[in-house]
């Protein structure tokens, strides 16, 4: 059985190899590559290895090659690569660190030396996932915070834009939260934005949807390739799963706590992601003014 101690991408056309490192690393998940265009495709996936165990003499697309590939695209580039080479010489390893390569392994391989390498790297990889992570998450309401929204709206809205898909951005507040706070006070307040943020959050499915806490008791759902009904089915989804929480309102008159939401997606004449992010805030305005827990 499998520790779970990390996932570790092996790209080398050469079987002996691959079966001498496997075994040395069966500590590890282990995902193998032959080509140096397996190992960018299998790089690129939704669960990326780790770390790379990356070949430079490879047919094809050298080693060379791939790491230039996955160094020049965000989803990969944080991701380490180890050099496995027979080339040893200064110019070659000078090179591939240059390159982004964090070490060399020399053939033919010492497990000793490989393990104790690749526990080193997987160590450091992980301690900059959870500092990242804390970098980017809201500490109150677990989900992505005001940084990590914005530099995903604009990405996902340059995206729109140059593949010409839809795009489509949520903007979400709880409906009397001042009153709220000041009748129960800030610890019911604080569980109250803990709930509805991880309502909003279970309900999202697909891996590229992002829900944040923009500030507040307001949050923000990004939905790429998502046109206006789409978003509106899922704002719809959103607003129901938090009324059916039933979270009390301490003034009885209001009842359960509840949200409204405005919905915008991207057209031909929006030049900038302030642009969706205004009509959102706009439609949000409208579902405030229309009564509340409602969609707009």
């Amino acid at each position: 059985m499998l520790s779970h101690k990390g996932r570790i991408l092996i790209a080398d056309d050469e079987m002996v190899n691959i079966k001498v490192l496997v075994a040395t690393l069966s500590d590890y998940e282990t995902v193998i590559a032959k080509t140096g265009e397996q190992a960018v495709i299998k790089a690129q996936t939704s669960q990326p290895p780790d770390l790379i165990l990356l070949d430079i003499n490879m047919p094809g697309m050298d080693g060379y090659e791939v790491c230039r590939i996955l160094k020049s695209n965000p989803t990969s580039r944080s991701i380490p690569i180890i050099f496995i080479t027979v080339q040893a010489s200064v110019e070659d390893e000078t090179k591939g660190l240059e390159m982004g390569a964090v070490d060399y392994i020399c053939k033919p391989f010492s497990p000793a030396i490989v393990r104790a390498r690749v526990a080193n790297h997987i160590e450091l990889k992980q301690q900059r996932d959870i500092l990242e992570k804390l970098n980017i998450t809201d500490p109150l309401t677990k989900i992505a915070n005001r940084r990590r929204l914005d530099d995903y709206l604009l990405t996902s809205f340059v995206q729109a834009k140059r593949s010409q898909t839809h795009l489509s951005l949520l903007m979400i507040d709880i409906d009397n939260f001042k009153p709220l706070n000041d009748l129960a006070g800030h610890d019911y307040g604080d569980q109250c934005l803990y709930q509805v943020a991880q309502a909003i959050a279970d309900t999202l499915i697909r891996a590229g949807d992002l829900a944040a806490r923009f500030g507040g008791e307001e949050f923000c759902v990004i939905l790429p390739a998502t046109e206006l009904a789409g978003g509106k089915k899922l704002a719809e989804e959103i607003r129901k799963n938090i009324e059916n929480l039933q979270l009390r309102h301490p003034d009885e008159s209001i009842g359960c706590v509840t949200v409204s939401i405005g919905c915008s997606t991207v057209d031909e004449c929006m030049i900038e992601s302030s642009a969706l992010f205004k009509r959102a805030d706009e439609k949000l305005y409208q579902a405030k003014e229309s009564g509340r827990n409602c969609v707009i």
